[in-house]
């Protein structure tokens, strides 16, 4: 969601995501007009893609708690400000009718295998 990834090609050879069905084929392409939503409010609101990301996840509570990831501690603190993110009623309401229009394109991560073949291979 931070907007920096706009083709597979962006991802590492051994990114992990490349194998998840959100980044794979037409979900990919999909997935992608539901980033450049997010990064447009962020533009208009002066934040980052993944705080406003950060800021709806927290605005769904108490169903909803983020857990970002990240390796940086640039991005760790950006992530910690979406708890500050405030975001106009309109926003809002772009953001979840949108997700209302076009959910999130497959699923968050590749099916395991738990078949005996593939459990005894292990």
């Amino acid at each position: 969601m931070t907007g920096a990834i706009k083709r597979i090609e962006d991802l590492d050879a051994g990114d992990f995501r490349r194998g998840n069905p959100r980044f794979s084929g037409e979900n990919f392409t999909r997935n992608l007009q539901l980033v450049e939503i997010v990064s447009e409010i962020a533009r208009e609101a002066g934040y980052t893609p993944a705080q406003v990301a950060l800021a709806w996840l927290l605005d769904c509570t108490p169903y909803v708690v983020p857990i970002p990831g990240t390796r940086s501690i640039r991005r760790l603190k950006e992530n910690a400000l979406a708890v500050a993110v405030r975001l106009e009623e309109s926003q809002f309401e772009r953001l979840y009718g949108i997700l209302r229009e076009q959910p999130v394109a497959g699923d968050r991560v590749a099916a395991l295998d738990y078949s005996s073949e593939y459990l005894n291979s292990q």
